[in-house]
């Protein structure tokens, strides 16, 4: 059973997977203000993905999230963990107090993912190895006779690492087709556009030559993420990934526009206020009572 566990239209099913996205977002800006720390626009580039798996794609039940035959994500991209925390707290995994203490010291939220938190299926940040753990994850449930599929999220800059191409060649030589991939391709990175740091183009056709299934969406279109999720889980004989077009603080319009190339950066109290009341006039979803 997937964790919304309801049944209704494919438009019901979009609205309210958005609705989670945008309250997503919100949980995003509250912890890394408070914690004066972390990355707000990449996890805004990832989000209505994030949201997408979460409520809409992966298996699991947030009750036993211990459970070894669940679907698994990797996010790859680690220092966008506030929002894979987020979706955690959503779907009920951990609660707000816990939320809340992103980078605290004790915390269970830290920076970048850690196996010790609930739900978090790889510890990642380090950039580059999260593809070579998805891989990993997927060979071992095939091996157990397990139904767990595996998702991942890389990053475009990560292309820049030997470690993703190689992870790479064995996802297609062992014919992973359990194995669903994001690469978030935002454009921006730490030092810059990304074509301009190491030009990655023709990128959909490195991941065709690498022999994998490949698919260009739009990231911030939940339809085309919904239907690319069910196209990979019918798709056998290869692994499949899709490279979402994104942008960097997309959700909020002044945090986009202006922070489109801004990696590491939070909003102030006052930003974080304004970012709020935005976000809070977008809903356009209320569940059924």
């Amino acid at each position: 059973m997937k964790a919304s566990g309801k049944t209704g239209s494919k438009k019901e099913l979009v609205l309210r997977v958005r609705e989670h996205a945008r309250r997503m977002r919100i949980h995003v800006i509250r912890m890394t203000t408070r914690a004066g720390s972390g990355h707000v626009t990449s996890a805004f580039s990832a989000a209505d993905i994030v949201a997408a798996l979460y409520f809409a794609g992966m298996r699991y039940d947030p009750k036993n999230i211990e459970d070894p035959d669940r679907d698994r994500f990797i996010l790859s991209k680690g220092h966008a963990a506030p929002v894979l925390y987020a979706a955690l707290h959503e779907a009920g995994v951990f609660d707000e107090a816990t939320m809340m203490s992103l980078r605290q010291p004790g915390s269970l939220l830290q920076g970048h993912p850690w196996c010790r938190t609930p739900g978090v299926d790889a510890t990642s940040g380090s950039l580059g190895i999260g593809l070579s753990q998805a891989v990993g994850r997927a060979i071992g449930a095939r091996m157990r006779g397990s139904p767990s599929r595996i998702y991942a999220m890389i990053s475009d800059g990560e292309c820049d690492e030997g470690q993703t191409w190689e992870a790479a060649l064995a996802a297609a030589h062992f014919a992973t087709d359990n194995l669903c991939v994001f690469l978030d391709r935002n454009n921006a990175q730490v030092d810059g556009p990304t074509d301009r740091v190491m030009n990655l183009e023709p990128l959909a056709d490195k991941w065709r030559a690498f022999g994998w299934r490949v698919e260009e969406i739009n990231g911030h279109d939940f339809s085309e993420i919904l239907d690319y999720l069910h196209r990979s889980e019918e798709h056998k004989g290869q692994p499949s990934i899709a490279i979402a077009r994104t942008r960097k603080g997309r959700g909020v319009s002044f945090v986009e526009e202006g922070n489109r190339y801004r990696h590491a950066s939070v909003l102030d109290p006052e930003a974080a206020e304004k970012a709020i009341a935005e976000l809070e006039k977008s809903r356009t979803f209320r569940e059924k009572r």
